[in-house]
């Protein structure tokens, strides 16, 4: 598929070895340009603000990562629903595709791509978003598709609010309280209050059986 613009992208991930690779990626291609990159959330919106030209997205695709620190990706991709509601963003992950897809195209994302895809599928998820097209890899189809027309009764962790999710998904890899609180610019007591939510919703008692609750549904990064 050929356009007949450049599509500018903004590529926002806190590993500069992804950044860089991905910026090599499409560097090859004919028609696709990173624009400008970042390391993180703030600076993302900051640069599309910078950016910003009356009537017009001031870039055509934002990639974006899940996984940073201080704002995650899924924050990100709210602020930027709200100040730039036409601008596709495809979201780079490293999450398990059939939980984590659903959750970033109910919050508005035209993309999803786990970080293991091959660069065609980075091209292709690009070009189509960029085009007003939704990208969903043909691996994932099937599971997003049944997620989202299963039945109104959803899975606990499908109920946490963004912020819940973020503090499950640290304590799942072994982060304590005082480092999550570090990662997320956020108070001990603060990230105490949510883990508590996150053991109630699951069930778990704690911090071990949380893991195993991550573990049977396939919560963990790949």
């Amino acid at each position: 598929m050929k356009t007949s613009k450049t599509i500018r992208v903004l590529l926002c991930d806190d590993h500069r070895i992804v950044r860089e690779g991905l910026k090599q990626i499409l560097a090859d291609t004919h028609d696709i340009v990173v624009a400008r990159d970042c390391d993180c959330g703030a600076d993302a919106v900051q640069a599309l603000r910078d950016a910003a030209v009356p009537g017009r997205d001031p870039f055509d695709v934002l990639l974006l990562d899940i996984a940073m620190p201080k704002r995650d990706g899924l924050d990100v991709l709210m602020q930027v629903r709200r100040e730039l509601p036409r601008l596709p963003v495809v979201m780079l992950s490293t999450y398990p595709d059939d939980q984590y897809a659903a959750r970033c195209f109910r919050l508005g994302a035209s993309g999803y791509l786990n970080k293991s895809a091959d660069p065609d599928a980075l091209i292709a998820a690009i070009r189509k978003t960029a085009g007003g097209g939704l990208y969903v890899g043909s691996a994932m189809g099937e599971h997003l598709a049944a997620q989202l027309a299963r039945s109104p009764e959803r899975l606990p962790h499908e109920l946490f609010s963004n912020r819940e999710d973020q503090v499950f998904r640290l304590l799942v890899t072994g982060a304590t309280v005082g480092q999550i609180a570090d990662h997320l610019v956020l108070s001990p007591n603060t990230v105490s209050t949510y883990r508590t939510r996150v053991l109630e919703k699951t069930g778990a008692g704690n911090d071990v059986a949380l893991a195993l609750y991550a573990v049977r549904h396939e919560l963990l990064p790949v």
